[in-house]
């Protein structure tokens, strides 16, 4: 039986939180380990440069993040795993569906609607002000990575829905034209998968300024833990779990039983404190291993480099043949 081929890019873009961790990197590399399902992992570092244009930074994010997706279990061996620039192949196929795309489809496309409607909410004569090609054509770089490899799912959340629809009109309209080469991909959207909450009670992210890093010093997790917002019960008086941020982190970590364990203490009235010192202990559990790991690979970048050129290569096995297929239809071959 054909396996289902799951593809999913991963952005350099900064330091994992644990909200990264609970969301996108426990639950993509739980699927990974699927014996039905072909996993295709990449960090896309030709993305990152469409917002960040500091060098350092995408270099540290791109080792940061292959370091946690390894130390957090990725395994090499059963996922292929690489760095989207090592695939001289995705940019020569952005090209030809480039050359294969309506313009108007690109213009349709939210990111750049937004920057559009921002150049007009201040004032700006030129709607197109400030708004750079990488982020116009965002959509088909995308639709070229996931095409590059056939995937038949993309798991993605529902703010990129609109992308994956747009790899399947590019995919069918070369299918058409041309030759019927492209599988017309899926988006994969698992309302299961949790959006972990931030310190303040809102969905963790950096742009809240709200994250719990993944991977400080145990004594470190605990100073974050303790800014978790609470209410001014005292310790002794009763406590729900919709009064604070931090049941729900717990309830991330711990099996359903200690969840229910921890509502009742709360009931009972453990102070705040100690339910912050719990709920720090618990997470530490699942990552001080990882935490060990992670420092190890990234006192080591040849070591992750290895890793990346050694799934460059896999990738690049399953790259080369669709790309001289593509090449051939269209009409790029040898003079012969």
């Amino acid at each position: 039986m054909k396996k289902t081929r799951v593809l999913t890019g991963v952005t350099p873009s900064g330091i994992p939180h644990l909200g990264n961790y609970v969301g996108a990197i426990r639950p993509a590399i739980q699927a990974s380990l699927n014996q039905d399902v072909e996993s295709f992992l990449f960090l896309s570092d030709y993305h990152a440069l469409i917002k960040c244009h500091d060098s350092e930074k995408v270099y540290e994010s791109t080792k940061a993040v292959a370091a946690t997706w390894l130390a957090c279990g990725l395994d090499p061996e059963r996922t292929t795993f690489y760095r989207q620039t090592d695939i001289p192949e995705i940019m020569e196929l952005n090209w030809i569906l480039t050359c294969n795309t309506a313009k108007g489809l690109m213009n349709r496309a939210h990111a750049y609607k937004a920057a559009m409607q921002e150049n007009a909410d201040k004032g700006q004569e030129d709607p197109d002000h400030g708004i750079e090609m990488g982020l116009f054509c965002y959509p088909m770089l995308m639709s070229a990575d996931i095409l590059m490899f056939n995937a038949d799912k993309v798991p993605v959340g529902r703010d990129q829905i609109q992308h994956l629809e747009m790899a399947r009109d590019i995919a069918g309209r070369f299918n058409h034209r041309f030759k019927p080469l492209f599988t017309l991909p899926e988006a994969q959207i698992d309302d299961n998968v949790e959006t972990l909450v931030g310190l303040d009670g809102r969905k963790m992210s950096k742009s809240y300024g709200n994250t719990i890093p993944l991977f400080e010093s145990e004594k470190k997790l605990q100073k974050a833990v303790n800014k978790i917002v609470t209410n001014l019960k005292e310790p002794g008086e009763a406590k729900q779990p919709d009064e604070s941020p931090l049941f729900d982190i717990y309830k991330a970590f711990a099996t359903p039983a200690e969840t229910d364990q921890f509502t009742q203490m709360l009931a009972d009235g453990l102070a705040w404190g100690e339910a912050k010192k719990i709920l720090a202990a618990k997470i530490n559990e699942e990552l001080a291993e990882k935490r060990e790991r992670f420092a190890q690979l990234n006192a080591q970048p040849a070591l992750i480099e290895d890793i990346l050129q050694a799934g460059a290569v896999k990738a690049r096995q399953q790259a080369q043949p669709l790309l001289e297929a593509v090449r051939e239809a269209v009409g790029i071959r040898s003079l012969k």
